[in-house]
């Protein structure tokens, strides 16, 4: 309970403190020790595929990812790999490895030399052994995204010449090696530690940097959540990614390439947890719309939605929540009751006004997944955006309170006469206050996101007020989120989690506000928001390793 009051009393100091002066330089701020950094499953598998090919059929079998302060990137930094992950990322080495064996396109960009296993005259040997050794160099050096040592290249060279030996041919030896790159720590991890600063001011309290190589990656994952390609990755070598200008001109290339549209969909499939719509179940009885397919329906939507946003309008931020502009197919166009704009697959549309409903919060994507399998939940609906629109923490429910609602009666017909009732038991009013007053806004939605305007036969009044912002109905409730004084503020500090790869700490306070101000001031972009991290102290400098 103690840290959801100290987390509490920390983010209402940042979006209520009074306004910075006139951004200039970025304030002094608590540097951090660098983190080992586990690729998530979704990292992995793009990574995977831009070095070995589009082809690549990807393991799926692996420990899944956990969420920490709400993402998933930075679950790598602090939840520990079980001895069962170990072993199922060995089998998806030796997958991968083996389908690059039997594909001879994949063979052939990987391995461009040739290899002789009939060879019986040592210069002919000694070629195959060149030939094995500068793949796995090749290869190593993209997949750990730094050059090896030449004890690391040993390395691999001996299992490649063991299995060789043992298996009968060099191919297996190829195998073999490339297994081992994949299965290593400097493949599934991101290993950032950084070197002292030559151009540290004497004095200043941050005395280290990343290292230009480990810019590439840092550029990288961030922006395209995947794997440096050879340009990034020539540019980190040659100690470019060190200077303003090297990093700028990077940026500029990163964005405009369809990866990073890829980068900023994965940014909002994280932070609004669209990744659990692929395992969405409602109940067919009470919702005749819902299909295995509608939860995949409705994350595409939604990062069509943000990546059109972001990249074609390079829009307000805050209009995410208010636009009637979306992206919907055959399957959603029938729950939302409008004609579809095309018969198959997706296709932009907008959303007529007396539908009632505009922006994410109008979608099945956040109407569906915070709510029951066979009902409305207006109390998820409202803990979503308080803490993860709003980055306001709430406290759990005590152990022994009695967390269940009155059932349907003639007493309590509405979802609102049920939980005012509920809201009657002091142990549960204080929290229910911070969440119900705006899910109820959302009940003309049913729990799969269908619109209604009754419920058991009575009028739905979904009606509130949000922090003094009052509102008749979702479509007014989507302006008051808008215009919140919180969510800018909140979309800062979660992109700069996400960039940086760590959990903000009270020491940065001062910096994650700079950037929340500059955000404001340069019309919630969020392509100015990426390009403003990007240049952050926080994302360049670094502490001492611990």
């Amino acid at each position: 309970m103690l840290r959801y009051v100290l987390q509490m009393l920390w983010l209402l100091a940042c979006v209520t403190a009074d306004p910075l002066p006139e951004r200039g330089a970025a304030p002094e701020f608590e540097v951090v020790s660098p983190v080992l950094k586990r690729l998530t499953q979704t990292q992995y598998g793009n990574s995977l595929r831009d070095l070995l090919g589009s082809a690549l059929v990807v393991p799926n079998d692996l420990e899944p990812d956990d969420a920490s302060e709400g993402l998933l990137v930075l679950g790598g930094t602090v939840n520990s790999l079980s001895a069962r992950g170990v072993e199922q990322y060995e089998t998806a080495a030796f997958d991968v490895a083996a389908q690059v064996r039997a594909d001879s396109d994949m063979r052939a960009a990987l391995m461009p030399c040739a290899i002789d296993d009939a060879a019986t005259d040592a210069a002919a040997e000694a070629e195959n052994e060149t030939c094995v050794s500068d793949t796995l160099e090749a290869f190593g050096h993209r997949a750990w995204r730094r050059p090896l040592e030449p004890a690391e290249l040993l390395r691999l060279t001996t299992i490649a010449s063991a299995a060789r030996s043992t298996l009968g041919s060099w191919d297996d030896g190829v195998q073999y090696g490339v297994a081992a790159i994949l299965q290593s720590p400097n493949f599934l991890y991101r290993i950032e530690v950084g070197e002292d600063d030559p151009d540290a001011a004497a004095g200043s309290s941050v005395q280290r940097r990343y290292t230009s190589v480990e810019m590439a990656t840092r550029l990288s994952y961030f922006l395209w959540n995947s794997t440096p390609d050879a340009e990034l990755l020539a540019a980190g070598e040659s100690g470019e990614l060190v200077t303003d200008a090297g990093i700028d001109a990077q940026v500029e290339r990163m964005l405009a390439d369809p990866r990073g549209r890829d980068g900023v969909r994965n940014f909002f499939d994280e932070m609004l947890t669209l990744y659990k719509l692929e395992d969405l179940s409602k109940d067919p009885t009470a919702y005749v719309h819902t299909s295995s397919t509608v939860g995949s329906s409705a994350r595409e939507e939604t990062l069509s939605l943000a990546e059109w946003l972001t990249f074609d309008e390079d829009g307000d931020y805050r209009d995410f929540f208010t636009t009637t502009t979306t992206f919907v197919d055959p399957k959603l166009a029938t729950i939302y009751a409008v004609p579809a704009p095309s018969l198959d697959g997706f296709a932009q549309t907008e959303l007529p006004a007396d539908g009632g409903r505009r922006g994410f919060l109008g979608q099945v994507s956040f109407l569906a997944l915070q709510a029951h399998p066979t009902s409305t939940s207006p109390t998820r609906r409202g803990k979503f955006i308080r803490e993860v629109l709003f980055c306001t923490p709430l406290s759990p429910p005590p152990a022994n309170v009695d967390t269940s609602i009155p059932e349907p009666s003639d007493s309590y017909p509405t979802m609102r006469a049920r939980l005012e009732e509920h809201m009657s038991n002091p142990s549960c009013a204080g929290c229910h206050a911070m969440t119900d007053p705006i899910g109820l806004g959302f009940e003309n939605f049913d729990g799969l996101g269908g619109w209604r305007a009754t419920e058991n036969g009575n009028t739905i009044d979904a009606s509130g007020d949000l922090d003094g912002a009052p509102f008749n109905n979702a479509w007014g409730l989507a302006a008051a989120v808008h215009d919140n004084a919180n969510l800018g503020p909140c979309f800062s500090r979660t992109l700069y989690q996400y960039a940086t790869g760590h959990a903000a700490s009270e020491g940065e306070r001062d910096l994650i506000n700079w950037h929340a101000e500059g955000f404001a001031d340069n019309g919630y972009k969020v392509q100015w928001l990426l390009r403003d991290l990007v240049a952050s102290p926080g994302f360049r400098r670094v502490g001492v390793v611990q």
